[in-house]
């Protein structure tokens, strides 16, 4: 498994551990407000304002579709959706 500088394993897709942790966050179903931003702060270290710019930056990853089509579509709509009412 090839090291990437920021200490992410990357899979055989290329794409590394931290990537394919937030797109596990998302994949999820959060019970209730505050629940999914507790979780990346435990989980990921990240904070929300911070977790959000890099899944966004990962949606436009050729790497992120192919490892999770279905997740990166969904939020593809959704992101181009709130760009639209704006």
């Amino acid at each position: 498994m090839a090291r990437r500088p920021d200490g992410g394993g990357e899979d055989a897709g290329g794409l590394g551990e931290r990537e394919r942790d937030l797109l596990a966050v998302e994949r999820r179903s959060w019970p209730g407000p505050g629940a999914k931003e507790r979780a990346v702060r435990e989980r990921l270290g990240l904070s929300p304002t911070r977790y959000y710019q890099l899944l966004n930056a990962l949606l436009d990853d050729p790497r992120a579709l192919a490892h999770d089509p279905v997740t990166v579509n969904r939020l593809r709509r959704v992101r181009d959706e709130k760009r639209g009412k704006r």
